[in-house]
């Protein structure tokens, strides 16, 4: 049996156009939180619910493998993006899942990692109510906030109430609950840091020192008057 088989394991996907600062305080701040053994980037391929991304996936893969190249408790799943590469369609969350379910087994604790706002959108996901199955849902709040559902009498909200717990039911179950955690609140957004680059105007402070030399080394974002 893996070593690692009953120990949670957070995964985080997102477009990372550009991977910024705010993400690894997220990742960093689940796993303390949540008791999770590792959390596993993944770059997300083709988007449905979103415009297509500004930059290429395997771009967006690179600078994501770059920050975290050093980074022990942090890792990096390429297969969204070499899986858009052949496929005619969008990438969904929850096929996502059930391929990591299906590499890990069906007694490791997944942690499916998201923001607030993306959330509460969640019924427009496609097979949102199958996400439970296969890994719990750990919500990054802002401190002072709390999460606008469980009150009203949406299938989200009654979800939500139905499933509502703790680190401990993470490590208590492979799947089925919601935690909520209160992260460290930066405003930084990639689409400020597009605009920054996209007029000339540094960036470091706001993404990890790789991002920065690699987006520099691969001119991406730029317009012709920037630098």
């Amino acid at each position: 049996m893996n070593s690692r088989q009953g120990k949670a394991l957070g995964l985080f996907g997102g477009t990372f156009d550009p991977l910024h600062i705010a993400h690894l305080r997220l990742a960093m701040e689940a796993r303390e939180t949540l008791g999770l053994d590792e959390v596993r980037f993944i770059p997300a391929g083709n988007p449905p619910l979103r415009n297509a991304p500004d930059c290429s996936p395997e771009h967006r893969l690179a600078m994501v493998e770059r920050a975290l190249a050093d980074a022990p408790g942090y890792s990096v799943d390429a297969s969204e993006v070499r899986n858009s590469a052949n496929a005619a369609g969008p990438s969904y969350t929850v096929d996502t899942l059930e391929r990591q379910r299906q590499q890990h087994g069906p007694r490791r604790p997944l942690v499916l990692l998201m923001g607030a706002d993306a959330f509460a959108r969640l019924e427009t996901w496609h097979r949102w109510r199958d996400l439970f199955e296969l890994a719990h849902i750990g919500v990054a709040t802002r401190p002072g906030h709390t999460l606008k559902v469980g009150a009203g009498d949406t299938a989200l909200d009654r979800e939500y109430s139905a499933r509502k717990g703790d680190s401990a039911a993470i490590s208590g179950a492979a799947a089925g609950s919601i935690v909520a955690f209160a992260i460290t609140s930066l405003e930084i957004s990639a689409t400020a840091i597009r605009r920054r680059l996209s007029d000339g105007l540094s960036i470091r402070y706001l993404v990890p020192d790789a991002v920065v030399d690699y987006i520099d080394e691969h001119q991406i974002y730029r317009t012709p008057h920037g630098h």
